[in-house]
């Protein structure tokens, strides 16, 4: 972000309708933009350590401040999406993988393949536009805190969770569908079902739980992808979330609000990674005995 061409004491400056040199130089002072790029980030790591992210440099507002307001609705739409994704995702590629080379197979596969293709803010852009020009409706905009109208808030969050949650869905629906077919040509597999075991019970007990665990490993790896596939669609549903707000300040050089919100990211992401490996010894006996 550094590098693209004007920098906030361009855009200081064409705001306020002043260039000069004296003027650039005391912004620069006034920001501590006068440092090098080194010196500014150890500067920034040093404070970040005792919890302090800096003010932005436009509202002159605490980012931790700035993080507190909107991490919360941006794990919200995050965790609806999820739910989504994980509702598709294990019922359709477990059935496709009961039902192999079956209509229902090519079908479930061909909704996989159409949803890694279209991507998720496309698509939002003509859920925004279409219906309301084919049947004057349009998706809710005006965001309402859950502790105020939790109905109201479902409505707005409801349609960008489904776009991302769809989106997100593909590629775990592949992996399900691998990973049953891979577990139910086991050995195990054979001999529960040659004692008489029902197939349902033989999927739910045994073959779901051995072929999730490459599953859940996935559903770690796409926690960023909440937040890069959010970044456009709290834009434009007009969610006040943390995508929102990293656009927001790309667009206006704000540099402290941006390496708060990826620092919040990266911290999430090591988080999820670690629940994903410790979910592996509910899932297999065996990883809780190594």
């Amino acid at each position: 972000m550094r590098l693209i061409p004007g920098d906030i004491i361009d855009l200081m400056l064409a705001q306020n309708d002043i260039a000069t040199g004296q003027d650039r130089a005391a912004i620069e002072a006034a920001l501590g933009l006068n440092q090098s790029l080194v010196a500014q980030y150890f500067s920034w790591i040093g404070a970040a350590l005792t919890g302090d992210l800096g003010n932005s440099l436009w509202q002159n507002v605490p980012v931790v401040d700035q993080l507190a307001a909107t991490l919360p609705i941006t794990f919200e739409l995050g965790l609806l999406a999820m739910i989504v994704a994980l509702s598709v995702a294990l019922p359709i590629g477990t059935y496709s993988a009961m039902r192999q080379d079956t209509a229902g197979d090519y079908i479930s596969r061909s909704f996989s393949l159409l949803m890694l293709a279209i991507p998720s803010f496309w698509l939002g852009t003509l859920v925004m536009v279409f219906p309301s020009v084919w049947w004057r409706w349009s998706p809710e905009l005006n965001y309402i805190p859950f502790t105020e109208d939790p109905l109201q808030n479902l409505k707005h969050m409801l349609v960008p969770a489904v776009l991302l949650g769809l989106s997100m869905s593909a590629v775990t629906m592949r992996m399900t569908r691998t990973m049953m077919l891979e577990v139910m040509r086991q050995d195990y597999i054979r001999t529960a079902r040659a004692k008489g075991l029902s197939e349902s019970l033989l999927v739910l007990r045994h073959a779901v739980r051995n072929g999730l665990i490459p599953v859940v490993t996935l559903i770690g790896l796409q926690a960023p992808l909440l937040i890069g596939g959010a970044v456009i669609l709290e834009q434009i549903f007009v969610v006040p979330g943390m995508g929102l707000l990293l656009l927001e300040a790309v667009f206006q050089r704000d540099y402290p609000v941006v390496s708060g919100v990826f620092l919040i990211v990266g911290v999430g992401v090591l988080l999820i990674n670690l629940l994903v490996d410790l979910s592996y010894g509910l899932l297999d006996p065996k990883v809780r005995h190594q």
